[in-house]
Protein backbone atom coordinates (compact mmCIF):
# COMPACT_ATOMS: atom_id res chain seq x y z
CA UNK A 1 0.00 0.00 0.00
CA UNK A 2 1.20 3.42 -0.80
CA UNK A 3 0.83 6.73 1.29
CA UNK A 4 1.26 9.76 0.09
CA UNK A 5 2.18 12.34 2.54
CA UNK A 6 2.49 16.41 2.50
CA UNK A 7 4.53 18.59 4.51
CA UNK A 8 4.56 22.33 4.94
CA UNK A 9 8.01 23.48 5.71
CA UNK A 10 9.92 26.93 6.53
CA UNK A 11 12.33 26.60 3.51
CA UNK A 12 9.26 25.29 1.27
CA UNK A 13 6.06 26.12 0.88
CA UNK A 14 4.87 21.80 -0.25
CA UNK A 15 7.14 19.10 -0.08
CA UNK A 16 4.87 15.66 -1.17
CA UNK A 17 5.85 12.55 -1.10
CA UNK A 18 5.17 8.47 -1.42
CA UNK A 19 5.74 6.25 1.13
CA UNK A 20 5.40 2.47 0.69
CA UNK A 21 6.60 -0.49 2.43
CA UNK A 22 8.80 -0.94 6.08
CA UNK A 23 12.42 -1.32 7.05
CA UNK A 24 15.61 -0.12 5.93
CA UNK A 25 15.08 3.01 3.80
CA UNK A 26 15.77 3.63 -0.58
CA UNK A 27 14.77 7.01 -1.77
CA UNK A 28 14.21 7.57 -5.12
CA UNK A 29 14.53 10.52 -6.51
CA UNK A 30 13.23 11.07 -10.66
CA UNK A 31 14.84 13.19 -13.06
CA UNK A 32 13.80 15.88 -15.67
CA UNK A 33 11.31 16.83 -16.49
CA UNK A 34 10.07 14.13 -14.19
CA UNK A 35 7.55 13.66 -11.15
CA UNK A 36 7.31 10.59 -8.77
CA UNK A 37 5.61 9.13 -11.10
CA UNK A 38 8.31 7.76 -12.70
CA UNK A 39 9.12 5.50 -10.12
CA UNK A 40 5.52 3.64 -10.25
CA UNK A 41 6.64 0.76 -12.23
CA UNK A 42 9.89 -0.26 -9.63
CA UNK A 43 8.09 0.35 -6.31
CA UNK A 44 6.05 -2.47 -5.63
CA UNK A 45 9.02 -4.62 -6.18
CA UNK A 46 11.00 -2.52 -3.64
CA UNK A 47 8.41 -2.55 -1.23
CA UNK A 48 8.38 -5.85 -0.44
CA UNK A 49 11.30 -5.51 1.10
CA UNK A 50 12.37 -2.03 1.71
CA UNK A 51 10.80 1.15 3.25
CA UNK A 52 10.53 3.16 -0.48
CA UNK A 53 10.45 7.02 0.26
CA UNK A 54 9.32 8.78 -3.34
CA UNK A 55 9.44 12.13 -3.11
CA UNK A 56 8.74 15.11 -6.30
CA UNK A 57 11.57 17.32 -6.14
CA UNK A 58 10.43 20.60 -5.60
CA UNK A 59 8.95 21.88 -8.63
CA UNK A 60 7.78 19.40 -9.98
CA UNK A 61 4.71 17.57 -9.57
CA UNK A 62 3.07 18.65 -6.20
CA UNK A 63 5.86 19.63 -4.87
CA UNK A 64 7.16 23.71 -4.25
CA UNK A 65 9.93 25.79 -4.04
CA UNK A 66 10.24 29.38 -3.24
CA UNK A 67 11.07 32.35 -5.40
CA UNK A 68 12.42 31.60 -9.15
CA UNK A 69 15.79 29.99 -8.36
CA UNK A 70 16.54 26.70 -7.08
CA UNK A 71 20.00 24.50 -6.44
CA UNK A 72 21.06 21.60 -6.12
CA UNK A 73 21.72 22.23 -2.73
CA UNK A 74 18.64 23.49 -1.70
CA UNK A 75 16.91 20.37 -3.12
CA UNK A 76 19.19 18.39 -1.48
CA UNK A 77 17.45 19.92 1.61
CA UNK A 78 14.23 19.14 0.53
CA UNK A 79 15.38 15.40 1.22
CA UNK A 80 16.40 16.10 4.14
CA UNK A 81 13.38 17.28 5.35
CA UNK A 82 11.64 14.22 4.37
CA UNK A 83 13.81 12.12 6.02
CA UNK A 84 13.50 13.96 9.13
CA UNK A 85 9.89 13.87 8.97
CA UNK A 86 9.97 10.21 8.86
CA UNK A 87 12.77 9.82 11.09
CA UNK A 88 14.95 8.04 8.79
CA UNK A 89 18.47 7.76 9.69
CA UNK A 90 20.29 5.62 7.34
CA UNK A 91 19.33 5.60 3.49
CA UNK A 92 20.27 3.98 -0.07
CA UNK A 93 19.67 6.79 -2.32
CA UNK A 94 18.94 6.40 -5.39
CA UNK A 95 18.69 9.29 -8.52
CA UNK A 96 17.82 9.24 -11.80
CA UNK A 97 19.73 11.97 -14.36
CA UNK A 98 18.79 15.47 -12.54
CA UNK A 99 18.35 13.23 -9.49
CA UNK A 100 21.65 11.85 -9.44
CA UNK A 101 22.42 15.81 -9.02
CA UNK A 102 20.48 16.06 -6.14
CA UNK A 103 21.91 12.56 -4.68
CA UNK A 104 25.54 13.68 -4.81
CA UNK A 105 24.74 16.69 -3.32
CA UNK A 106 23.15 15.12 -0.77
CA UNK A 107 25.79 12.74 0.33
CA UNK A 108 27.88 15.17 0.55
CA UNK A 109 26.51 17.57 3.12
CA UNK A 110 24.43 14.22 4.79
CA UNK A 111 27.43 11.73 4.03
CA UNK A 112 26.72 10.14 7.50
CA UNK A 113 23.11 9.23 6.46
CA UNK A 114 24.30 7.84 3.41
CA UNK A 115 24.29 3.52 3.24
CA UNK A 116 24.16 3.40 -0.86
CA UNK A 117 24.35 6.12 -3.61
CA UNK A 118 22.74 4.49 -6.75
CA UNK A 119 23.70 7.29 -9.75
CA UNK A 120 20.86 6.12 -12.65
CA UNK A 121 21.59 7.65 -16.18
CA UNK A 122 23.83 10.12 -14.23
CA UNK A 123 27.05 11.18 -13.29
CA UNK A 124 28.79 13.36 -10.75
CA UNK A 125 31.08 15.71 -13.50
CA UNK A 126 29.46 19.04 -13.78
CA UNK A 127 28.23 20.47 -17.31
CA UNK A 128 31.33 21.17 -19.98
CA UNK A 129 30.53 24.82 -21.90
CA UNK A 130 29.08 22.84 -25.07
CA UNK A 131 26.60 21.19 -22.39
CA UNK A 132 25.76 24.52 -20.37
CA UNK A 133 25.24 26.97 -23.73
CA UNK A 134 22.82 23.83 -25.09
CA UNK A 135 20.86 24.39 -21.99
CA UNK A 136 21.09 27.83 -22.23
CA UNK A 137 19.56 28.07 -25.39
CA UNK A 138 16.69 25.57 -24.10
CA UNK A 139 16.06 28.35 -21.24
CA UNK A 140 15.96 31.50 -23.87
CA UNK A 141 13.28 29.39 -25.91
CA UNK A 142 11.26 28.52 -22.85
CA UNK A 143 11.61 31.94 -21.75
CA UNK A 144 9.97 33.12 -25.33
CA UNK A 145 7.29 30.67 -24.89
CA UNK A 146 8.54 27.59 -26.61
CA UNK A 147 7.72 25.88 -23.19
CA UNK A 148 5.49 23.11 -24.78
CA UNK A 149 7.64 22.68 -28.17
CA UNK A 150 10.65 22.32 -25.56
CA UNK A 151 9.32 19.32 -23.92
CA UNK A 152 7.84 17.84 -27.04
CA UNK A 153 10.76 17.90 -28.85
CA UNK A 154 13.14 16.56 -25.69
CA UNK A 155 11.06 13.93 -24.19
CA UNK A 156 11.64 11.16 -27.29
CA UNK A 157 15.23 11.59 -27.10
CA UNK A 158 15.18 9.73 -23.94
CA UNK A 159 14.15 6.39 -24.93
CA UNK A 160 15.64 4.12 -27.37
CA UNK A 161 13.97 4.11 -30.91
CA UNK A 162 12.39 0.86 -30.50
CA UNK A 163 10.82 1.38 -27.53
CA UNK A 164 9.23 4.70 -28.62
CA UNK A 165 7.19 1.94 -31.51
CA UNK A 166 6.70 -0.20 -28.50
CA UNK A 167 5.24 1.71 -26.30
CA UNK A 168 3.61 4.67 -27.80
CA UNK A 169 1.33 5.42 -25.19
CA UNK A 170 4.07 5.82 -22.34
CA UNK A 171 6.02 8.09 -24.29
CA UNK A 172 2.54 10.33 -24.95
CA UNK A 173 2.08 9.76 -20.99
CA UNK A 174 5.50 11.20 -19.86
CA UNK A 175 5.22 14.10 -22.35
CA UNK A 176 1.86 14.75 -20.60
CA UNK A 177 3.65 14.77 -17.26
CA UNK A 178 6.18 16.76 -18.40
CA UNK A 179 3.49 19.33 -19.86
CA UNK A 180 2.69 19.91 -16.04
CA UNK A 181 6.14 21.52 -15.08
CA UNK A 182 5.47 25.61 -15.30
CA UNK A 183 8.19 27.08 -17.38
CA UNK A 184 9.66 28.77 -14.29
CA UNK A 185 10.68 25.15 -12.88
CA UNK A 186 12.31 24.04 -16.03
CA UNK A 187 14.09 26.89 -16.32
CA UNK A 188 15.10 26.91 -12.39
CA UNK A 189 16.28 23.36 -13.15
CA UNK A 190 18.41 23.82 -16.16
CA UNK A 191 20.39 26.97 -14.18
CA UNK A 192 20.74 24.52 -11.10
CA UNK A 193 22.29 21.89 -13.92
CA UNK A 194 24.35 24.57 -15.39
CA UNK A 195 25.63 26.02 -11.86
CA UNK A 196 26.43 22.38 -10.36
CA UNK A 197 29.78 21.70 -9.16
CA UNK A 198 31.96 18.66 -10.20
CA UNK A 199 31.31 16.07 -7.63
CA UNK A 200 33.86 13.60 -8.61
CA UNK A 201 35.26 13.92 -4.96
CA UNK A 202 32.37 12.70 -3.27
CA UNK A 203 32.80 8.66 -5.25
CA UNK A 204 36.80 9.21 -4.73
CA UNK A 205 36.28 9.75 -0.80
CA UNK A 206 33.15 7.79 -0.28
CA UNK A 207 32.79 5.30 2.48
CA UNK A 208 29.93 3.97 0.94
CA UNK A 209 29.33 1.74 -1.98
CA UNK A 210 28.04 3.37 -5.62
CA UNK A 211 25.81 2.01 -7.59
CA UNK A 212 25.41 2.45 -11.56
CA UNK A 213 22.99 2.00 -13.71
CA UNK A 214 23.49 2.95 -18.10
CA UNK A 215 21.72 2.28 -20.62
CA UNK A 216 23.70 0.91 -23.63
CA UNK A 217 21.66 3.42 -26.33
CA UNK A 218 21.71 6.75 -23.67
CA UNK A 219 22.99 9.70 -25.30
CA UNK A 220 22.67 11.69 -22.85
CA UNK A 221 24.47 10.33 -19.93
CA UNK A 222 27.01 7.62 -22.04
CA UNK A 223 27.30 4.33 -20.23
CA UNK A 224 31.30 5.20 -21.43
CA UNK A 225 31.13 8.09 -19.28
CA UNK A 226 29.58 6.47 -16.44
CA UNK A 227 32.00 3.54 -16.40
CA UNK A 228 35.22 5.66 -16.14
CA UNK A 229 33.57 7.13 -13.34
CA UNK A 230 32.49 3.62 -11.54
CA UNK A 231 36.30 3.35 -10.92
CA UNK A 232 36.52 6.26 -8.59
CA UNK A 233 34.99 4.40 -5.36
CA UNK A 234 36.15 1.64 -3.69
CA UNK A 235 32.81 -0.44 -3.67
CA UNK A 236 30.83 -0.38 -7.26
CA UNK A 237 28.13 -2.26 -9.24
CA UNK A 238 27.70 -1.36 -12.48
CA UNK A 239 24.99 -2.50 -14.72
CA UNK A 240 24.41 -1.55 -18.49
CA UNK A 241 21.12 -2.35 -19.64
CA UNK A 242 21.15 -3.44 -23.84
CA UNK A 243 18.46 -1.81 -25.59
CA UNK A 244 17.78 1.29 -23.48
CA UNK A 245 18.56 4.38 -23.84
CA UNK A 246 17.82 7.05 -20.26
CA UNK A 247 14.68 5.66 -19.12
CA UNK A 248 15.55 2.40 -17.95
CA UNK A 249 13.14 2.01 -14.99
CA UNK A 250 10.60 2.29 -18.33
CA UNK A 251 12.16 0.59 -20.78
CA UNK A 252 13.44 -2.44 -18.33
CA UNK A 253 11.38 -2.11 -14.69
CA UNK A 254 11.89 -5.75 -13.99
CA UNK A 255 15.63 -5.69 -14.05
CA UNK A 256 16.22 -2.10 -12.66
CA UNK A 257 14.38 -3.18 -9.44
CA UNK A 258 16.11 -6.37 -8.85
CA UNK A 259 19.72 -4.32 -9.59
CA UNK A 260 18.28 -1.83 -7.03
CA UNK A 261 17.28 -4.67 -4.49
CA UNK A 262 20.83 -6.43 -4.84
CA UNK A 263 22.27 -3.30 -4.22
CA UNK A 264 20.35 -2.17 -1.06
CA UNK A 265 20.64 -5.69 0.59
CA UNK A 266 24.56 -5.41 0.01
CA UNK A 267 24.26 -2.01 1.48
CA UNK A 268 22.18 -2.62 4.38
CA UNK A 269 24.36 -6.30 4.96
CA UNK A 270 27.42 -4.55 5.02
CA UNK A 271 29.47 -7.74 3.37
CA UNK A 272 32.85 -7.51 2.87
CA UNK A 273 33.09 -7.92 -1.06
CA UNK A 274 33.78 -6.10 -4.29
CA UNK A 275 31.11 -5.82 -6.89
CA UNK A 276 32.22 -4.39 -10.35
CA UNK A 277 30.64 -4.49 -13.87
CA UNK A 278 28.03 -7.12 -14.74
Amino acid sequence: MTETIKIETGLFPLLTYNKAGTGNAIVLLHGFPESRKLWDKVVPSLADYFKVIVPDIPGSGESVFKGDDVSMEQLAESIALVLEHEHIEEVVIAGHSMGGYVALAFAERYKQKVKGLCLIHSNASADDDAKKELRRKSIELIKKGGRDAFIRQMIPNLFSGAFKTQHPELLEANISEGLKLEGRSLIAFYNAMINRPDRLCILESAAFPVQWLAGKEDTIAPPSKMLQQSMLASINFVSVYPGVAHMGMLENPERMSGDILEFAAYCFSNKPKHVDAK
